[in-house]
């Protein structure tokens, strides 16, 4: 751990959230986030818009950041920004303005993988919180990833499970939807499960072989059974929304937790760390620290405000590739997929 002060700006703008962070050393000064609030009109992120709104927020967000942490530009070591993956317009522009910054300034640039940096936010410094020891499982579960990831150190990351369609992310937002929920409707679900009856209406579990996952099948399933009860009664998802939304919940936790059951069996590892947007959700949060007298794991759950997208997690990554001068070129491509 270097003792010498290293200031990082971390940029982050892979889908719908601009957002910049200033680090000293693995302590967060600053993490700000600017939402864009137009998607909920679509239902969805329309990427064209995604890309123009970080075109209008990137300047401003990058300037409160380091207000906010005290410090000007000058005082900067390095520039880390989200290569990948993610919406490529997106990731053009926070790459863009990194590229050119790091250039004015003459300091180091580096690219970080997101879903990486997920796994490693567990690792930013926070009073009373306790950091992971390698080697470690990664539940990283999003939007658009679902995976089971062995990490043995900074630098070597395995993917052990992941989905072979849908992620978790979209499964919570699709069903929601089907219910007639606005987007983003994965929070709406767990704020109503937390009233419901997990086991009110049960759904049959995906049969996929080994550490992988599937939520496509799941999906239909909730739709057909959407279908089947409103055309009986029209009133039926009204009448019954907070079982409904407990009983979908409860479902994907019991995928997860099966997967991760047997993640433990075969490596031995028994420390788990979650990360991603949807390791926001309570009833992930309460079952993962339930199995720790369950099971006997030791879990690690981050702070809300670095689970969903943030620039303090592309920060933490950015300040420990720092220390191994694993610098990259101005001619660095952001990538919509990218190899983990």
């Amino acid at each position: 751990m270097s003792e010498k002060k290293i200031y990082t700006l971390a940029i982050e703008s892979s889908c719908d959230d601009t957002a910049a962070a200033v680090l000293c050393n693995d302590v967060v000064l600053s993490n700000v986030v600017a939402r864009q609030a137009i998607h909920e009109e679509y239902g969805g992120v329309v990427p064209e818009l995604a890309s123009r709104a970080h075109q209008q927020n990137i300047v401003p967000v990058v300037d409160v950041a380091l207000k906010k942490a005290g410090i000007t530009k000058n005082d900067l070591n390095c520039i880390a920004f989200t290569q990948g993956p993610g919406l490529m317009g997106s990731l053009l522009v926070g790459g863009s303005f990194a590229k050119s910054m790091s250039m004015a300034l003459n300091i180091p640039l580096i690219a970080i993988n997101h879903m990486k940096a997920h796994i490693l936010a567990h690792f930013i410094a926070e009073e009373n919180y306790e950091k992971p020891t390698f080697p470690f499982l990664a539940l990283t579960i999003s939007g658009g990833h679902t995976q089971i990831v062995k990490v043995s150190s900074f630098f070597d990351m395995e993917i052990i499970g992941e989905t072979t369609d849908d992620a978790v992310g979209e499964a919570f937002d699709k069903s929601a939807k089907i219910l007639g929920l606005p987007y983003p409707g994965g929070p709406l679900i767990d704020k109503f499960a937390q009233e419901g009856n997990p086991k009110a209406f049960p759904f049959t579990k995906p049969k996929v072989p080994g550490l992988n996952f599937s939520f496509s099948g799941l999906k239909t399933q909730i739709l057909y059974f959407i279908q089947k009860n409103v055309a009986i009664n029209p009133n039926f998802v009204e009448e019954n929304k907070a079982d409904i939304c407990a009983s979908i919940q409860y479902t994907i936790i019991e995928i997860l937790m099966a997967k991760l059951k047997l993640a433990v069996a075969e490596t031995g590892i028994n420390q788990i760390a979650i990360g991603g947007g949807v390791s926001a959700n309570s009833g992930i949060r309460k079952t993962l620290k339930e199995a720790e007298q369950k099971y006997g794991w030791k879990t690690y759950i981050p702070k809300f405000e670095y689970t969903t997208d943030n620039a303090a997690m592309i920060g933490i990554v950015g300040y420990y590739n720092f220390l191994e001068e694993n610098f990259s070129d101005a001619d660095v491509v952001s990538k919509a997929r990218i190899e983990f």
